[in-house]
């Protein structure tokens, strides 16, 4: 008996699949994205301040999540969404390089200093910062005023940057200064 064969979903199947996935959940691509890896951070500093688990690591997990987040952002979800509201984008790239700097400050403290917890604290809630305008200003208007099409290809786009950066590190995606941040090198 001849057995079927799976066959790749065209490229109109993959696409329809997309726009109802959209249309569902009403949230694009870029932004269903960006949104789950906020609660993935949200989720290692609820880690880090619970204390049951060894901090090392988990800072280590936050640093290059955080990494390849801002890599897509600054490189790819900005400079496309930047005519949608200027001044927020600008204030985006600032927040990233604030967020950067307290990283490394982070990633330069044991767990066993005194100011660890601090650290930690003082990023968690330039974190929050951030997230709320993005999720609460500048998503919606971006996903009301780019088109599915342009949508879909920069959710595919970040994705693979993401796991790139990720792969790579914390160290190979921000500048190991702190005179510049990967969000001043990205604006040039």
């Amino acid at each position: 008996m001849p057995t079927k064969t799976a066959r790749k979903p065209s490229k109109t199947a993959t696409k329809t699949a997309k726009k109802k996935a959209h249309k569902t959940t009403g949230k694009s691509p870029p932004t269903a994205l960006l949104e789950k890896q906020h609660r993935k951070v949200e989720g290692i500093f609820r880690k880090l301040e619970g204390g049951r688990a060894d901090p090392g690591p988990l800072v280590t997990e936050l640093a290059n999540d955080l990494a390849g987040h801002m890599a897509i952002e600054q490189d790819i979800y900005y400079p496309a969404v930047k005519k949608v509201d200027p001044s927020l984008v600008l204030e985006s790239y600032e927040e990233h390089s604030i967020a950067e700097l307290a990283l490394k400050r982070l990633l330069a403290t044991s767990p066993k200093h005194e100011s660890f917890k601090a650290r930690v604290t003082a990023l968690k809630e330039l974190i929050q910062h951030h997230v709320e305008e993005e999720e609460g200003d500048l998503f919606p208007q971006v996903d009301k005023k780019l088109d599915e099409e342009t949508l879909a290809t920069l959710g595919e786009q970040m994705k693979a940057r993401f796991a790139r950066v990720v792969a790579a590190g914390f160290e190979a995606a921000v500048p190991d200064t702190y005179e510049e941040t990967s969000a001043d090198l990205s604006k040039q």
